[in-house]
């Protein structure tokens, strides 16, 4: 691997670690596209060295959020549980796919993401638990989009948790974290067809400053007014839709 790779890897991988920390979702949709357009890996190897990156660099964010009790464990357990058969589903099926689908497929799920960061206001009302019809969905929706796409799904459960059940946004990025961490874990064993085609360097060096980073963020986070992190994040991920998009049909 060379030092311009190195030093771009390093680069990067501050970057995904900043905005697992800050906003506990994301990461995935971030490294991606890094991999696919920088590093010139193909859908299938980015997805898998995604699912690496992103698990590791949110296992360490995710220490800040235990200590200060900031995890729904009831509910991240349960997408996590609900979501297996989706998530290794969209993994084996993922393998099926032609680049240009999983290309626009992802471009996709980035813009609507990007569209549930803005999904209006947080009010202060008692929080709630989400009942079981709705978990279900989501952890059916999350553990598919994990597998076909290496998404963690936090972009999903943030959203979800703050604005339809009042839940904290400190609360919700570390239920997050948590749904992160073991549903890339779980999906990235469902490729592992794919471990042997994937040049471990890059996403390795970029995982040790994701590690850092992601670390450090997830600590300050509270200090950042939610609302900047969340409208900040949801133009971050329009921009990568459009240049997705793009590029797949350039390349077509």
């Amino acid at each position: 691997m060379s030092l311009t790779h190195v030093i771009l890897s390093l680069i990067f991988g501050a970057f995904i670690g900043s905005v697992l920390g800050f906003v506990g979702a994301g990461g995935a949709m971030i490294t991606v596209p890094i991999l696919l357009y920088v590093f010139h890996f193909n859908p299938q190897q980015a997805t898998t060295a995604a699912l690496a990156v992103v698990f590791i660099a949110a296992f360490f964010g995710l220490i800040p959020k235990i200590r200060s009790k900031d995890i729904l464990y009831r509910e991240a357990l349960s997408i996590w549980a609900l979501g297996l058969v989706t998530n290794i589903g969209g993994a084996l099926l993922s393998k099926h796919l032609s680049a240009g689908l999983l290309t626009g497929g992802f471009a996709l799920v980035l813009f609507i993401a990007g569209g549930s960061m803005l999904g209006g206001q947080v009010k202060t009302r008692l929080e709630k638990r989400m009942p079981l019809g709705a978990l279900i969905a989501t952890s059916l929706l999350i553990g598919l989009m994990t597998g076909l796409f290496g998404i963690g799904g936090g972009f999903l459960a943030i959203p979800i948790l703050v604005l339809f059940y009042n839940t904290p946004q400190s609360k919700a990025a570390g239920t997050s974290l948590f749904i992160i961490t073991i549903n890339c874990l779980t999906s990235f064993f469902g490729h592992q067809s794919q471990w042997v085609q994937v040049k471990w360097g890059v996403p390795l060096v970029i995982s040790f400053a994701a590690i850092i980073v992601s670390t450090l963020a997830s600590h300050f986070s509270s200090r950042v007014p939610a609302d900047l992190l969340r409208k900040s994040f949801a133009y971050l991920l329009f921009a990568l839709s459009i240049f997705t998009i793009v590029r797949t049909v350039v390349a077509k």
